[in-house]
């Protein structure tokens, strides 16, 4: 059976609780009494796990995620981002999601109650930013990634979506387009705004508004084919959108890229696989994911918020449909 802090204690003659502040570099402890717990360890081959030394700390070791869902299509990277730093440092992962609304959010919230985790990674889950807002001013370090326009007042990571609409816009200048069409996302969103007020940069494109799936790309190329508005470049404001589009183009007989144009947002899996392939804005996801967990570590460290959010900047990768 392997050696526990309880039995190091009973082998040195002193309490949990003081072989717990050798192991962490408390000077409030004996001299003598450390060096006999030190070789009491040494003896039984006793190696402290990062768990351990957690606790010791009044640490969980652990940090929460908590995500709207596992469907979005770039939230996959992020994770595996967030999961390469904290496993490099020794933590865990609690993940919650939520997919069964409050539901999911009493999960979580149990979670919280327990102290199960330090410190929280947050996607922010609809309906739920107010609560995490409450949390982040009790006390409970908490991150953002991809804050879309929310501005809750803590430590956020980003991505740079107006500049990367802009190289969209200007990549489409520069190919000849002169007829620009954007399909944007829904108003509501950050995202929308920054990427709308980046695309135009280069002018006042025709505008229909989507919702960030395939079908709603494929409607709102539909709806702006029957506005009767020429266009030979096109920028949807994510890839699944861009991906209808390029359907409802085929399907209206214009030929990608010869007769219009497309640049999507994200680079997700999809893009590679499009018939064009599709040229697209790279959102940096694993790395919005690392840069997250390392601030959030960073806090916990005792390391001061930045002033301002963290911003990963995004890059243009062409592709068949606007090359």
């Amino acid at each position: 059976m392997p050696v526990t802090i309880a039995e190091i204690a009973r082998r040195a003659r002193v309490s949990k609780t003081t072989v717990s502040r050798v192991l962490n570099n408390k000077d409030d402890v004996d001299p003598a009494t450390a060096i006999r717990v030190r070789e009491v360890m040494a003896a039984t081959g006793y190696t402290p796990s990062a768990r351990a030394v957690g606790l010791a700390r009044g640490r969980a070791q652990t940090v929460g995620m908590f995500v709207p869902g596992l469907t979005w299509p770039w939230v996959g990277d992020v994770l595996q981002g967030v999961s390469d730093v904290l496993e490099s440092r020794g933590y865990g992962l609690l993940l919650s999601t939520m997919n069964r609304g409050e539901e999911s959010l009493a999960q979580f919230a149990r979670h919280v109650s327990a102290k199960a985790f330090d410190g929280l990674l947050l996607i922010a889950p609809p309906g739920a930013l107010d609560y995490i807002t409450g949390l982040h001013g009790s006390g409970l370090p908490v991150v953002l990634v991809d804050d879309r326009g929310d501005n809750p007042g803590f430590p956020s990571v980003a991505t740079s979506n107006a500049e990367g609409a802009a190289a969209a816009a200007a990549h489409l200048r520069a190919a000849g387009r002169t007829r620009l069409a954007e399909i944007t996302g829904p108003a509501g969103f950050g995202c929308t705004r920054d990427r709308s007020a980046g695309f135009r940069s280069a002018g006042e494109p025709v505008t229909a508004e989507g919702d960030f799936t395939r079908e709603g790309g494929r409607a709102a190329v539909e709806e702006l084919l029957a506005a009767g508005t020429p266009f030979d470049g096109l920028f949807a404001h994510n890839d699944f959108m861009a991906a209808g589009a390029l359907d409802a183009l085929r399907a209206a007989g214009l030929r990608v890229p010869d007769d219009v144009a497309v640049v999507g947002f994200d680079d997700i899996a999809i893009a590679a696989h499009t018939t064009p392939t599709l040229t697209t804005v790279r959102q940096p996801s694993h790395e919005m994911g690392e840069a997250a967990a390392r601030l959030l570590l960073r806090l916990l460290d005792g390391e001061p918020a930045p002033e301002g959010p963290v911003v990963i900047p995004t890059s243009l990768v062409v592709r068949e449909s606007a090359p």
